[in-house]
């Protein structure tokens, strides 16, 4: 068992971050401290309860180097594609990104949240029933991960590579990856929240 931050509920749920440049990148994480937090987050809903959600935990350095080459291959495609005059806060989150990319392969831990459908092609229509039964638990891995001193980043570029992601990771062809987290500790643990919209002006009571 993993020693926790003293961190309330809301405190906790308020200040997980997505972490890119404070990530430790040379601490190992151990993988009991990772399976530790996926135990918990495993509480989290599924539909039916079926529970057909997969984590691959990617430790193996050639293997984490392969995931990190095709996400800085879809992030390069995607940075390409960003307006030319950013705001300053677009900057600063470009920067991060850009870093991110630049270092994946050194994170310790890799994990991708990913579920069994039966099937190699994804539904058509309303996703949001099979995609609600894997990523709240992907979530809850990263308030878990915090919890316990690590940081992590809600990234999906990979999924360009998907299929090549899947071929180097051996996962079956009817397994579909929604989220990749890089995992690592992080230098010093005092997030705060970060600026949201008012309140207010996303809130509809009972009509648009």
């Amino acid at each position: 068992m993993s020693t926790l931050l003293p961190l309330g509920p809301d405190e906790l749920l308020a200040t997980t971050r997505a972490v890119r440049k404070r990530l430790d990148l040379d601490r190992p994480v151990p993988l009991e401290v990772v399976k530790d937090a996926l135990g918990i987050a495993l509480q989290a809903p599924s539909g039916g309860n079926r529970q057909t959600w997969h984590w691959i935990i990617v430790t193996d350095p050639a293997l984490r180097k392969t995931v990190a080459d095709y996400y800085a291959a879809s992030y390069r495609a995607y940075a390409s594609n960003q307006p030319t005059s950013p705001t300053a806060e677009r900057t600063r989150i470009a920067s991060s990104a850009t870093y991110l990319a630049e270092n994946l392969h050194r994170v310790p831990v890799l994990v991708i949240g990913a579920i069994e459908t039966g099937s190699a092609t994804l539904p058509a229509g309303n996703q949001a029933g099979l995609w609600g039964s894997v990523l709240p638990a992907a979530w809850s891995l990263s308030l878990a991960l915090r919890a316990r001193g690590l940081g992590s980043a809600w990234t999906t570029l990979h999924l360009q590579y998907e299929r090549e992601v899947a071929d180097a990771l051996g996962i079956p062809p009817t397994v579909h990856q929604g989220v990749l987290l890089p995992v690592a500790y992080t230098k010093g643990v005092d997030f705060k929240p970060a600026p949201r919209r008012d309140l207010d002006s996303v809130v509809h009571v009972d009509f648009w």
